[in-house]
């Protein structure tokens, strides 16, 4: 029963994040954008957010939950100014929006290397985990699901499935959107409305870098207390977990589950009895998630149904 425990709290851990940065996804694509700039957002909001607290606990600032919360807002707004160069991008310049995410993909961990040692003189942030709630009170005494779900965890547990009851709320009860879905689905058709595709289109791209930025902090914090340019593909996987959600959020939690599972094990196996006794290599749990995402992605490509003027340039004379 504890592996079981274990196995929970640590899916917990590696699901969320990338529940996080699919509904990043979700958004920009949903509007027709194509965002596979996600992991370098990702890295841009988690360096940002523990360069923050990296300072402040060097040199006595904030501490605590105050300090937690003041990070988690400079990632999110340094991943909506990041994901802002691939909007304008994309909407204004009619890039080649596959282009433009991989530029930023490629761009982000040579900037977060050339700052970290230009500000504190070396590339790998350090910071002081102190976020660990050991308990929730009240809920992490409820036998069974208390130690599963309320004990041992981070508040961005917590705060990931509010950010997916939000979205479910956005995408399908709101004007927003509706108009949203309507740009990704038939651009022509919501100009001729009279909304505007291309402020749509922003706010979809901007929405996505936020969450993105974001979901990066949630990334780091909960794995490691040295942020190192790095956020071992999680982007990547999130992508995946996307087009595997089908572009909508239930789905979306169901395969962060899925694929948190199989990187709990690739990351964890060691500390489950169950999977330590059998012996197997430790190689082979750790290709387990990228092997099976490409297993899952030839399974469901021919299944998969994204909005249908997702990377399309909106042009206003196309009729």
């Amino acid at each position: 029963m504890n592996d079981l425990y274990f196995l929970i709290q640590q899916m917990m851990l590696f699901s969320v994040p990338l529940l996080v940065v699919a509904i990043a996804g979700m958004f920009s694509e949903r509007s027709g954008v194509v965002n596979i700039a996600l992991e370098g957002i990702m890295i841009m909001g988690a360096f940002s957010g523990t360069l923050f607290m990296h300072l402040n606990q060097t040199n006595g600032g904030l501490s605590g939950y105050p300090l937690l919360f003041a990070s988690m807002a400079i990632a999110t707004v340094t991943g909506m100014v990041y994901a802002l160069f691939h909007a304008f991008a994309s909407i204004e310049m009619s890039a080649d929006q596959t282009i433009s995410g991989t530029a930023l993909n490629l761009f982000a961990p040579a900037f977060v290397i050339f700052s970290a040692r230009s500000v504190i003189g070396i590339q790998q942030v350090n910071f002081q985990n102190t976020f660990l709630i050991q308990s929730v009170p009240l809920l992490g005494d409820i036998p069974i699901i208390g130690r599963m779900f309320f004990q041992n965890a981070y508040l961005s547990t917590y705060l990931g499935f509010l950010i997916l009851i939000i979205a479910s709320f956005v995408l399908y009860k709101t004007p927003f959107g509706l108009r949203l879905r309507s740009a990704g689905e038939n651009p022509q058709a919501t100009d001729a409305a009279g909304i505007s595709v291309r402020k749509i289109r922003y706010a979809g791209v901007l929405i996505s870098g936020a969450l993105a930025g974001l979901g990066g902090l949630i990334y780091i914090i909960p794995v490691t207390v040295t942020f190192n340019a790095d956020v071992a593909g999680y982007g990547f996987l999130a992508i995946a977990v996307l087009i595997f959600g089908q572009w909508k959020p239930s789905r979306i939690l169901t395969s962060a589950l899925f694929f948190g599972l199989l990187k709990t094990i690739s990351a964890s196996y060691s500390g489950i009895q169950f999977f330590f006794n059998l012996n197997i290599p430790q190689v082979i749990y750790q290709v387990i998630p990228y092997v099976a995402t490409l297993i899952v992605l030839v399974i469901s490509s021919k299944k998969s149904q994204g909005p249908k003027a997702l990377g399309e340039p909106f042009d206003k004379g196309k009729r």
